[in-house]
C-alpha cells in the first residue's frame, strides 16, 4: 500500500508543478527581501528556516527549480530557533515580513496550532498531500482542534540507545545490538537494572549513562500524556508519564549511574571522546553528533540498539502563512518538499529521519546502515521506533516545563546531590513562576 502511495505522489508532484510568484516582504524571521518577487523572468518563492535545516543542503530546492524552470527559491535562515520563533510570531501578528513557506520546530507547534491556525493555510487540502503517507502522531501534531492541518511534517527524532561496545565488554555485558536491546526491552526499569550490572564491573572512570536529564527526556518522549492533559490544561505535577520519568531518572542519579553531565555543553561533548559514559539516549539525528564528538577513535566502538520503549525527541514542520499573495504556489512547494520521495532524499543526504512513514520501505531508508556504528541498520531501527510512538498531547509551554524539569530540577539531583524531592520542588517553583501560576 505504501508503494502505491509513493508512486501516486510521485506522479502527481513530479510531472511539473505550476509556477507561481511570491509576495515581496521585508523583515527578518526568514522573510523575503524587497525586490525578490522576480528575477530574470522567474517568479520567486521564499522559505524561512532556522539553523542548517537541510532542505537547501540536500539539493531539494535545486531539484524543484529544475522541475519548475519558472520558479526561483530563496531561503533565509536564522541560526537559532529561540531567535527565529519570536520573530515568526511577530510577523504572523502583523501579517507582514513573512516568507511564503515558514518552518516551525516541534516544541513550538502546539502554540502555532492553538493560537495561529487562522493565519495559516490548510495544507491538508493542498494538491498531492496524502495524510496516509505520514505517521499518525506527526500528522496530529500539525493539526488544530478543528481538524485543520496547518503544518506538514519534515523530520522526526525517533530514539534508540547508543552504547560503547568496548565498555560493555569490559563490564561483562553483551555487545551484540540485538542482545543489548533485549536487556531492557519494554521497560525503562530494565535499563536501570542494566546500569546496576554495568556499575558492578565498570571500567575505571566510566559511568553507565551520560545524564539523568537525558533519561528523563527519553521517557517523557514516549508518553502519550506528559505536561498537558487531554483538555489542554497543565498537568505535569500529576502526570503518570512525568512521574515515571522523574523517578527513574532520579534513581539513575542517586545510585551513581550517571556521568553527572549536562547535555550540549563542552564537558558533555568531551565525554564522547574520553569514553566517560557507556550509553546515551539518542534520536536518529544524534548519530552524526556522536560521530563528530567521538571522532575517528570512536568508530566501531559505538553501536545503536532499540530503546526500551518507542520515543521521540525533535522534529520540524513547514507552514504557509495566509498573508501571502500566492499561497497556492507556496502550498505546492511545501507539499513537494515533505513528500515521501523528498524526505527519503533528506534522510540519505542529511540523516534527517522521515516523518512520512511511506518512505520506510524505500531503499534509501530500509537499507540504510551506518558505518561508524558498526554497520547498524539505522533505517530499520528508527523506523520501528517511529511507528511505535504514541499520539502525544502537546502544549504551548512544553519547552519551558521540560527545560526547567531538566536544568533546574534534575540537574540539582544529578550534580549537586539534592534529594529528588528537593529537585522537584525547585523545578515546580520555577515553572509556576514562568507560567504565572
Amino acid at each position: 500500500m505504501r508503494k502505491a502511495v509513493i508512486l501516486a505522489l510521485a506522479a502527481a508532484l513530479g510531472a511539473g508543478l505550476l509556477a507561481g510568484c511570491a509576495e515581496d516582504a521585508d523583515g527578518p524571521a526568514g522573510g523575503a527581501t524587497k525586490g525578490s518577487g522576480s528575477g530574470g523572468g522567474k517568479t520567486t518563492l521564499t522559505v524561512g528556516v532556522f539553523g542548517a535545516f537541510g532542505l537547501k543542503e540536500a539539493g531539494l530546492y535545486d531539484e524543484y527549480m529544475r522541475l519548475n524552470p519558472g520558479i526561483r527559491i530563496e531561503q533565509t535562515s536564522i541560526e537559532r530557533n529561540e531567535n527565529y520563533y519570536p520573530q515568526l510570531l511577530t510577523h504572523l501578528g502583523s501579517g507582514s515580513g513573512l516568507a511564503d513557506v515558514q518552518a516551525v520546530e516541534v516544541n513550538n507547534i502546539a502554540e502555532i496550532t492553538a493560537t495561529q491556525s487562522a493565519k495559516l493555510e490548510d495544507l491538508g487540502k493542498a494538491p498531492g498531500v496524502d495524510k496516509s503517507a505520514f505517521l499518525d502522531w506527526k500528522w496530529a501534531q500539525g493539526t488544530d482542534k478543528s481538524g485543520k492541518t496547518v503544518a506538514l511534517g519534515t523530520d522526526i527524532g525517533p530514539q534508540g540507545i547508543c552504547y560503547r561496545k568496548d565498555l560493555f565488554a569490559k563490564a561483562g555485558l553483551p555487545t551484540d545490538r540485538e542482545a543489548v536491546g533485549k536487556l531492557w526491552a519494554g521497560d525503562w526499569g530494565k535499563y536501570l537494572a542494566a546500569g546496576k550490572q554495568f556499575k558492578a564491573k565498570a571500567p575505571k572512570g566510566a559511568a553507565f549513562v551520560d545524564s539523568a536529564s537525558g533519561v528523563m527526556a527519553a521517557i517523557t518522549g514516549g508518553s502519550a500524556e506528559r505536561f498537558y492533559d487531554k483538555d489542554g490544561k497543565v498537568s505535569y505535577k500529576t502526570s503518570p508519564g512525568v512521574k515515571e520519568a522523574w523517578d527513574t531518572a532520579a534513581a539513575f542519579a542517586t545510585q551513581g549511574l550517571t556521568a553527572k553531565l549536562q547535555q550540549f555543553t563542552p564537558a558533555w561533548d568531551q565525554g564522547y571522546a574520553n569514553a566517560t559514559f557507556a550509553t546515551v539516549s539518542c534520536p536518529a539525528w544524534m548519530l552524526g553528533y556522536i560521530q563528530d564528538k567521538a571522532g575517528a577513535a570512536g568508530k566501531d566502538k559505538w553501536d545503536v540498539a532499540a530503546a526500551p520503549k518507542p520515543s521521540n525527541w525533535g522534529g520540524s514542520f513547514l507552514t504557509v502563512p495566509s498573508a501571502g499573495k500566492h499561497k497556492a504556489e507556496a502550498a505546492k512547494l511545501a507539499a513537494w518538499l515533505t513528500a515521501p520521495a523528498q524526505q527519503a532524499t533528506l534522510f540519505e543526504k542529511r540523516a534527517s529521519f522521515p516523518s512520512a512513514s511511506a518512505t520506510y520501505e524505500l531503499p534509501a531508508v530500509a537499507n540504510a546502515k551506518h558505518p561508524y556504528f558498526g554497520g547498524a541498520p539505522t533505517g530499520q531501527i528508527f523506523a520501528k521506533a517511529a511507528e511505535g510512538v504514541p499520539v502525544q498531547i502537546l502544549g504551548p509551554k512544553d519547552l519551558i516545563i521540560a527545560q526547567n524539569l531538566a536544568d533546574v530540577g534534575m540537574l540539582q539531583v544529578d550534580q549537586r546531590g539534592k534529594s529528588p524531592q528537593e529537585g522537584w520542588d525547585a523545578a515546580v517553583k520555577k515553572i509556576d513562576n514562568a507560567l504565572d501560576q
